[in-house]
């Protein structure tokens, strides 16, 4: 890790926000996950908490700090340092200090508690939903200098893929049921990080009821262990397209 990576790491780990944020990870995890004799529908109940807070926190929180280490970016590059090299470590040192941060929250009630596979799972799509979200964070802070506007741009991304997406497929999935739109579903399902997160650690669960729509076809398609690592290859996806576009944008922007 390169020094201002480990600087930015280091910074954040002091934040009280990151710190609040790790403590209720734990203490949400320890409770659902420690009082429930039943693991698979506590893994659950864990699961559609950390489909939710995992990406609200990182998109909002790296968003904030993009914009509040302005000064910061323009002293870096006042220096003779390549400026893509600046924004790929701002990118590591705040994906490293949230993922931290979840495995700190989640991580060790999750091993304690919950079986290995499911478990791991689900500390899997907790990791990349936090880079992918920080991702997002760093192309909506670049893209506009309004920091009200950056902020917003990131709210309407988790909301978008949180709860709009899934009203947009269920609208079509009743518009065109008369239609062989399988191919076509399981496709639009791969487009949203956060159900295709889901989908994952269903899948490595097994319970056909529970996918969905969208993530049943998933399944049919590419079975139980070909779907899997069609969603680990995807999200990967979701990783560097968001990261590569900002990297690209800021090399190209006048600050």
């Amino acid at each position: 890790m390169n020094n201002i990576a480990k600087f930015i790491f280091f910074d954040i780990l002091k934040n009280k926000i990151v710190l609040l944020y790790t403590l209720l990870l734990f203490v949400i995890s320890w409770s659902v996950l420690g009082l429930d004799s039943n693991y698979t529908k506590a893994t659950l109940s864990l699961l559609n908490i950390v489909l939710l807070v995992v990406p609200l926190v990182s998109i909002i929180f790296s968003t904030i700090y993009v914009y509040n280490s302005s000064q910061f970016i323009e002293l870096l590059l006042s220096q003779p340092i390549a400026r893509g090299k600046i924004w790929f470590n701002i990118f590591i040192g705040l994906s490293s200090a949230l993922i931290l941060a979840y495995l700190l929250g989640c991580g060790v009630p999750i091993l304690l508690y919950s079986s290995i596979e499911t478990g791991f799972s689900l500390i899997i799509i907790g990791v990349m939903l936090s880079v992918i979200f920080t991702a997002f964070a760093m192309l909506s802070s670049i893209g506009s200098r309004d920091r009200a506007k950056g902020i917003g741009i990131s709210i309407f991304v988790w909301l978008f893929f949180a709860i709009i997406y899934d009203g947009i497929l269920l609208v079509l999935m009743f518009q065109f049921s008369d239609y062989p739109i399988e191919g076509i579903m399981a496709t639009l399902a791969a487009i949203n990080p956060i159900g295709l997160a889901r989908i994952f650690v269903l899948l490595q669960l097994n319970i056909s009821a529970m996918l969905g729509y969208s993530g049943a076809v998933f399944k049919d398609i590419f079975g139980s262990g070909g779907g899997m690592g069609i969603s680990m290859v995807i999200l990967f996806i979701w990783i560097a397209v968001p990261f590569l576009l900002s990297y690209i944008k800021f090399n190209k922007k006048d600050l």
